[in-house]
């Protein structure tokens, strides 16, 4: 009966799209919706409605589907919040930020939507922009806990480490109901990493692995710290756990000459109280047998055979001109062109 009083006004098509909605069939009452903003493009209740019908339509779908129609009224800021939740949820960040920024300065705005705002350009790797809106946030709740948050990541990622550690502080032991995640105590443990305290870096990672084991990539973290603080056999230690952890088509060659390169520090190293002669003589054998490893496995590099020249050198001086020879030769078989290999220098 409405349709025959007016087949184009836009109040008809708006009313048969929320019985579709009501019905559960979403992909009808966005036609519908988009019908009525066909007939009317200032009809902001179907903006409105359209977007509140596309959301459900995504949380229904359980998987991203195609973008909305070019229908959301630049002045309908209602519409735009509902869309924004919609590609935040759905992982689209850089849409979701761009769509945030319509409204985040009005009163359709709350706290929660300036939160996911500055997530979402954290996320797209705006770090700039992203610090500015949780500083925005904090202006009104300085003890929020993700403000907190993200300004300490910001700042990490933004190489701000006096900043970083003001706003660790804050979210550690200034913020309320604060719930603390594996990357929270990795960002930590890389922001003490680079203002080289080591040691709290190293307990900050051990909790990152407490919440979430399968992060094995923080023992690689651990050994770097390690070996920053001139810890080889702890570096050792760490860097074997990781290396350990990795599936068979991970231990390449470059990962594991980084195993070699740290016995090789454990053996040549200048700290002479907490390596002794004989483990010194056990790290350099471990390197040379890592580094032989690496030869085989990389036999198109000569990286594998010049560490190997190092690392005898190291154990025995004399050694130090024969193994130069032999890489000079290994250099010269790489580096000379094919068609030129057979010719003599001079």
């Amino acid at each position: 009966m409405a349709r025959k009083a007016d087949n184009k006004a836009p109040a008809v098509s708006v009313l048969e799209g929320d019985i579709a909605f009501a019905r559960k069939d979403i992909g009808k009452a966005c036609q519908l919706y988009e019908q009525a903003i066909y007939f009317d493009s200032n009809y902001k209740d179907a903006y409105l409605k359209y977007a509140q019908a596309y959301k459900s339509r995504q949380t229904f779908a359980g998987h991203r589907e195609a973008e909305p129609a070019e229908a959301i009224a630049p002045d309908c800021l209602e519409a735009d919040k509902e869309l924004a939740e919609v590609y935040y949820a759905t992982n689209r960040f850089g849409k979701a930020a761009d769509t945030y920024a319509k409204f985040i300065d009005t009163p359709v705005a709350t706290e929660d939507d300036i939160l996911k705002y500055a997530f979402a350009l954290f996320l797209n790797h705006d770090f700039e922009k992203s610090l500015a809106v949780a500083q925005k946030g904090l202006q009104k709740n300085a003890r929020h806990a993700a403000f907190n948050r993200l300004v300490m990541y910001n700042n990490v990622d933004l190489k701000r480490y006096d900043e970083a550690e003001k706003a660790a502080d804050a979210f550690f032991n200034a913020s309320d109901n604060a719930d603390y995640s594996c990357l929270d105590y990795r960002y930590h443990g890389a922001l003490l990493s680079a203002l080289k305290k080591y040691d709290q870096a190293i307990e900050e990672y051990g909790k990152a692995l407490e919440k979430d084991e399968s992060q094995v990539d923080l023992w690689r973290e651990i050994a770097d710290a390690y070996e920053l603080k001139n810890d080889y056999t702890q570096a050792i230690a760490a860097y074997k756990k990781y290396y350990d952890s990795l599936a068979q088509d991970k231990k390449t060659s470059e990962n594991l000459f980084q195993l070699g390169r740290l016995y090789y520090g454990e053996g040549t190293s200048s700290d002479t109280l907490s390596v002794q002669s004989a483990d010194r003589m056990a790290a350099l054998q471990a390197a040379d047998s890592v580094f032989a490893l690496v030869a085989e496995q990389a036999s198109d590099s000569y990286l594998g055979d010049m560490w190997r020249a190092r690392t005898h050198s190291a154990m025995d001086p004399k050694l130090q001109r024969d193994w130069r020879n032999l890489i000079t030769r290994r250099w010269w078989t790489y580096c000379l062109p094919k068609t030129n290999r057979g010719t003599t220098l001079h």
